[in-house]
């Protein structure tokens, strides 16, 4: 069991308590990991770190649920860590936090494995959905292309390969340009080589195809221009760096020569896996993935014809230490991140920009406004920010019927920062955006617990009225107010002599306002 420190994440908590002991837990793929750390108004400092293998992956992606025996090894694995948590003085619920990954999300038992381990453990383990990843991962390595000028002005791909699958981020200036989750695991495609038996010569050639799909995917979303940085997140790459690199300082990023990592990514994917186990001193579970890994990052930094490849210390645990120091999840800076990822889906089908971010104004100003009548949080406000920006976008497809297309489109998008019943709920809100509100026929809606329902059509409210307003996609209606009189809500409007058209578009689209809060709307000349 490999006891290595991981570098510390400097964060500070900004709530002045004194440093506490606290652990994060990583079930993953291949192995179940603990970094054990002090969290203060200082920031991380990381006391230990905890590493034994244990394929649960090899279950998940061969037979489609995790074998009893190998159940009973990650209770074993866990009872272990627990007692090294009581000698931390580690024991209580609000100081650990333990995830799982790919290989338990996808196991048709995972229900049984997590009860298990509670029941076991005491441990309350919590599945990441593929959002939930991808922000940990922005998360933990943010401060470190925001420290370098290079990686900070360039466009930055942050890949990690892990045994499931592969977490790709592309960042440029502040800006998400690409989240998303590729089905393209180390482990995965070492078990579907196995399952189809593929001769040992074949392999190579079988893995280069299922590699090389992907990348052109990833191509078409971002293609090649301008200056371009890959950083490799992951123990495959930091093996890599350790083979080529063996003098650098494990806690500093390492500069690899894509011609030095292809030569050693053909040496390794020559060998078996008990030759690599042998050779490089690696566990069998570390020597099954490191070959088919390091192709990934090899032919990405290839297709945008990269000289070297950034490997990086930081790991996930790092996101969620941060988070566990006081950093939180929906600071200002992740909610810009979001947002710009809904413009960028935007741009993608080519909205009318100008009339969006418009809308998106009017509309956070009506839900402050009524923040007395809806009762939602700032989670919502956001939810329905970026149903604004994106509830025209289905006009890509034909003007008819653009609110549905809008509802698929948004669906089918990665968004940032967003998990998929996040995703969800910014559709439904911008399908309800115009013509028929909610009702029993709508089957996906009613489908939703009925606090959620009651929110889309609070927040659908609210769009269609803002969106009323700029009905001409002039963006002449500015700087409005809003409150109750009475049995109406009351739109100030200031230095506009004629409305008669937003007043004509409010009688269309303000019935369902009505409905949902008790109130019609009146659209006033505010004075100056």
């Amino acid at each position: 069991m490999a006891t290595q420190p991981d570098k510390p994440a400097k964060r500070a908590t900004g709530d002045g308590s004194a440093p506490k002991p606290v652990a994060v837990i990583d079930i993953g793929t291949t192995a179940i990991r603990m970094t054990i750390a002090q969290v203060g108004p200082v920031g991380v400092k990381v006391l230990d770190f905890l590493q034994q293998a244990v394929s649960l992956g090899k279950d998940t992606f061969t037979r489609g649920s995790i074998d009893k025996a190998s159940i009973e090894e990650a209770v074993k694995v866990l009872k272990v860590f627990r007692r090294t948590l009581g000698e931390y003085q580690i024991t209580h619920p609000g100081q650990i936090r333990a995830v799982a990954t790919t290989a338990v999300r996808e196991a048709l038992n995972r229900d049984t494995f997590l009860d298990r381990i509670f029941m076991a453990t005491g441990i309350q383990v919590e599945v990441l959905d593929e959002a939930d990843v991808t922000r940990l991962s922005y998360l933990s390595i943010q401060p470190f292309i925001d420290a370098d000028p290079t990686l900070s002005k360039s466009k930055v791909f942050v890949a990690e390969v892990g045994g499931g699958s592969t977490e790709l981020l592309v960042l440029h200036r502040g800006t998400v340009l690409l989240s998303h989750t590729y089905h393209l695991g180390a482990l995965r495609m070492r078990q579907t080589l196995e399952s189809f038996r593929a001769a040992v010569a074949h392999q190579r050639d079988l893995m280069d195809n299922t590699v090389q799909r992907s990348v052109e995917q990833i191509q078409q979303s971002i293609p090649a221009g301008g200056t371009v940085n890959l950083i490799a997140l992951g123990g495959d790459a930091r093996f890599a760096a350790n083979v080529l690199r063996p003098d650098r300082n494990p806690e500093a990023p390492a500069a690899l020569p894509v011609k030095k990592l292809s030569k050693l990514t053909d040496e390794l994917l020559a060998l078996s896996v008990d030759d690599i186990a042998r050779k490089y001193h690696l566990s069998f579970s570390e020597a099954e993935t490191v070959g088919p890994a390091l192709l990934v990052y090899m032919r990405l930094a290839r297709a945008y014809n990269l000289k070297h490849i950034v490997v990086s210390h930081i790991t996930m645990r790092h996101g969620l230490l941060m988070e566990m120091a006081g950093g939180g999840t929906w600071t200002d800076d992740f909610k810009q991140k979001i947002l710009g990822s809904a413009v960028e889906v935007g741009r993608k089908f080519h909205f009318d920009e100008a009339h969006a971010m418009h809308v998106t104004e009017l509309a956070r100003s009506l839900f402050h406004a009524l923040e007395g009548e809806h009762m939602l949080g700032p989670r919502h406000e956001l939810l329905m920010t970026v149903a604004a920006i994106l509830h025209d976008i289905g006009l890509f497809i034909s003007s008819s019927n653009h609110h549905k297309h809008s509802m698929y489109l948004i669906q089918n998008s990665e968004l940032f920062g967003f998990s998929a019943g996040d995703v969800f709920l910014v559709s439904q809100i911008a399908r309800f955006h115009r013509r028929a509100s909610p009702k029993p026929s709508h089957l996906d809606y009613m489908a939703l617990p009925r606090e959620d329902r009651l929110a889309i059509s609070q927040m659908a409210a609210i769009l269609r009225v803002a969106d009323a307003l700029d009905l001409s996609h002039s963006q002449r209606v500015r700087d409005i107010t809003g409150h109750r009189e009475e049995d109406r809500f009351v739109i100030g409007i200031p230095d506009m002599e004629d409305f008669s058209l937003e007043q004509m578009a409010l009688k269309q689209k303000g019935p369902m306002f009505e409905d949902v809060y008790g109130m019609s709307v009146l659209l006033r000349k505010r004075r100056t």
